[in-house]
């Protein structure tokens, strides 16, 4: 009994394994052949990528340059986190006007002082 289990076992796993064997349609060599006549037609690969052209300038260098601080100056080129740089609003009252009124302000607690809540 111990025998035709053994046999049985062996002789499935020889047809699972000789099944592979079987399965190839096409030989290493056929196979080698297709792959030269690929990379022939094609021509392009990871090995060898076509190159690509720069693009040339018809600016000089200093040319560019002097253009590029004319517009760094004007702001039309944008620095930073802003998208472009906005004019600085201009106030109509003088510096020492302003002084006064907020000296005045918070004398008088409109503006609160310190980390406590404002006093009413």
């Amino acid at each position: 009994m111990k025998m035709k289990t053994t046999l049985s076992l062996v002789a499935a796993a020889v047809a699972l394994f000789s099944y592979g064997a079987f399965a190839q349609e096409k030989s290493r060599a056929e196979v080698k052949e297709e792959a030269k006549a690929a990379a022939k037609t094609s021509g392009a690969g990871e090995a060898s990528p076509t190159p690509v052209a720069k693009p040339k300038s018809t600016k000089a260098r200093t040319d560019v340059k002097t253009e590029a601080k004319a517009a760094e100056k004007s702001g039309e080129i944008a620095t930073g986190e802003q998208s472009a740089k906005t004019p600085k609003p201009k106030s109509t009252k003088a510096r020492a006007d302003v002084k006064t009124e907020t000296k005045a302000a918070t004398k008088s607690g409109e503006i609160p002082t310190g980390e406590g809540v404002p006093k009413k």
